[in-house]
């Protein structure tokens, strides 16, 4: 299994989006519930600090970094393919968005996670983010559930 991480490219938009709507039908691991309007998706998709994830040269997962240069911090959020999970996806992304916003001058990454996502938590604790707080009852689903999400922050 060959895993490489790079940034995000203009070709790269439409499989990403496809993935991105994979993961919103399984309506548990990111916001996003299908439908997801998938060249709609493919065309707003921000190149600058986006990576993809590839095994075996298929690309399988992506994260964005979405700076706000002004305040000096970048929110990030990621999505792995069901099936690429535990294989290393998700760290190697990790490691490509945090020397980015460390080279972008960023002093700070933040993100939210659904608190039933105990894979997405380690994963980010393992990079040092720490609990900053919890919004409650903060998104409701299409199934009209309240969810919670924990927000999460590290200090770069």
């Amino acid at each position: 299994m060959a895993l490489e991480t790079r940034p995000m490219t203009d070709a790269d938009r439409l499989p990403v989006a496809q993935i991105y709507a994979d993961v919103a039908s399984e309506r548990n691991a990111i916001g996003a519930e299908p439908p997801v309007d998938v060249e709609a998706r493919a065309a707003s998709w921000q190149l600058e600090g986006s990576f993809v994830a590839l095994l075996d040269g298929r690309i399988v997962g992506s994260l964005s970094v979405q700076p706000v240069y002004y305040h000096g911090y970048g929110e990030i959020g990621m999505h792995v393919e069901r099936g690429a999970r535990g294989q290393g996806v998700g760290s190697a992304l990790m490691e490509a968005a945090i020397a980015w916003a460390r080279g972008e001058g960023l002093h700070k990454l933040s993100l939210s996670v659904w608190p039933h996502n105990d894979a997405a938590i380690a994963l980010y604790r393992k990079f040092g983010f720490v609990e900053e707080g919890r919004r409650v009852k903060q998104y409701r689903r299409k199934s009209g559930e309240l969810w919670d999400t924990i927000d999460m922050g590290l200090l770069l």
